[in-house]
């Protein structure tokens, strides 16, 4: 494996904690000064306070007056797929295409990645790490007349700094919120001399999956973009037994973690295997969503104040107003949405051929591109099933409800992106099943190594975002 590729050079900086600029406990206590520093202030209000957003006349939809950011629209939904065939629901649409990007730059030959402490509406801290330009096209163009965000020009291609692209994707995002939402998920290197602003800090890939042991701390926008890095390179045998060895004040899981990353042999199944598996998935499974006004969504009933399920399940639509000192715009108000409960996002795994497999799902959402993404092995807001017949429990939920906690490899709670989801956060485990789960599976699972996954994320919409939350605290020390 050469040293000259991107993928060397991810690699090392997942190996190391080395930072002369600051450790992970002063980021976490840098963290902590911002939030005492930056006012905040959000505070939930009536639909009739909203300033530039407004129900249309027509449809009942919530939109901006620009007719820009975003809209919550209505969805007709018709499937094959699951216990429901047909349903009705709000959802955002927002067809822009944003920039999730973040600077490195190798200092003392390790990549550092340069991260924003940045506030969200609907952040449950108030304060996380997001990547270094985190703004939709509505943002970045100035749409809302404030300031364009920091280091823009090194996303933009204006020809101003010296960038190279390390990693450039459209990702999904949650496509039971969202109605086929892209971001552009990128990493750009430089050898730029960059004056740091306050708010921004220079982490390595390791120190970054150390903050993902923390409750809410790295957000989902972060957690999006480094769950598609690269490590898959092309090594032989006697370079991984050397990388390993070198690795050595990891654990033997940790070091399991990265066989399992670099290993492409033993793997249960090939490539083509896997390809044709989505494939006939997604022939098999139909998807049929038609846009419908807002005011005539089934099921679902609007007061003052919030827009919900008649059963309060799923999720509501809010207002709120907002002000933050440090954002391009200070002060504004705007729609978001709360979660009825916190959810789950459960990956298994299980060693097979003396590699650790991950348990993947095929899993259809209203909001998808093509009709089926990958998905974590228990994806779900588990309190709507815990009362549930056992035929409408999604497959595994009482495996993890009842898993024995010496089984737990990782646990901590990951939020939502709070500029859309209000104080919405999952619990993200990744369990290590013994040797009498089975390795025979339901048909919309099956057994992946996480090179194979890590391949499959090199491309559009094969992982949904719930999957690389998970993803990206898989670490290696």
């Amino acid at each position: 494996m050469t040293q000259q590729n991107p993928e060397y050079h991810f690699l090392q900086s997942a190996l190391s904690t080395k930072n002369a600029f600051n450790t992970t406990q002063q980021v976490l206590d840098w963290l902590n000064v911002r939030k005492a520093e930056i006012e905040i202030k959000i505070d939930k209000i009536p639909f009739a306070e909203l300033q530039n957003w407004h129900f249309h006349p027509d449809s009942g939809n919530i939109v901006h007056q620009s007719g820009k950011f975003f809209s919550i629209e209505g969805i007709d939904v018709q499937t094959n797929w699951g216990f429901v065939p047909h349903w009705q629901q709000p959802i955002i649409n927002q067809p822009e295409v944003g920039i999730l990007g973040i600077v490195c730059k190798k200092i003392d030959g390790i990549l550092h990645f340069l991260l924003q402490a940045k506030i969200e509406p609907g952040n449950i801290n108030f304060v996380q790490l997001s990547p270094t330009v985190q703004a939709t096209k509505s943002n970045y163009t100035q749409v809302h007349k404030g300031n364009k965000p920091r280091y823009l020009e090194y996303f933009i291609n204006d020809g101003s700094v010296n960038a190279q692209v390390l990693l450039d994707q459209l990702q999904s995002e949650q496509g039971a919120r969202f109605l086929k939402k892209r971001n552009r998920n990128i990493i750009v290197e430089t050898t730029d001399d960059i004056a740091l602003h306050p708010d921004f800090c220079w982490l390595t890939l390791a120190q970054i999956k150390q903050l993902l042991l923390h409750d809410n701390v790295i957000n989902m926008d972060t957690r999006t973009v480094i769950s598609t890095i690269d490590f898959s390179g092309d090594y032989s045998t006697q370079e991984i037994d050397q990388i390993v060895a070198q690795n050595s004040t990891a654990s033997t899981y940790h070091n399991d973690l990265l066989r399992s990353t670099l290993e492409k042999n033993n793997a249960l199944h090939s490539f083509k295997h896997i390809i044709s598996w989505i494939t006939n998935h997604k022939a098999n499974y139909e998807l049929q969503v038609n846009s419908i006004a807002l005011k005539d969504v089934a099921k679902w009933q609007k007061n003052e104040t919030e827009i919900f399920h008649e059963q309060k399940k799923y999720f509501s639509v809010i207002a709120v107003r907002v002000t933050i000192s440090n954002r391009e715009v200070r002060s504004w108000s705007q729609p978001l949405i709360e979660s009825a409960q916190d959810g789950l996002i459960v990956f298994i795994i299980k060693k097979i051929n003396g590699i650790y497999h991950f348990l993947v799902q095929a899993k259809l959402e209203a909001g998808n591109f093509d009709i089926v993404e990958l998905a974590p092995t228990v994806q779900c807001l588990n309190d709507n099933y815990r009362q549930s017949i056992n035929e409408q429990k999604p497959e595994f939920l009482d495996y993890v409800l009842h898993i024995n906690p010496d089984q737990i490899r990782y646990d901590t709670h990951q939020s939502e992106e709070g500029g859309r989801f209000y104080k919405e956060q999952n619990r993200n485990l990744i369990i290590e099943a013994g040797e009498q789960f089975a390795t025979e599976l339901p048909p919309n699972y099956i057994w992946m190594t996480y090179n194979q996954m890590n391949v499959f994320t090199q491309f559009n919409n094969y992982f949904n975002i719930e999957a690389r939350s998970l993803i990206s605290a898989i670490s290696f020390l």
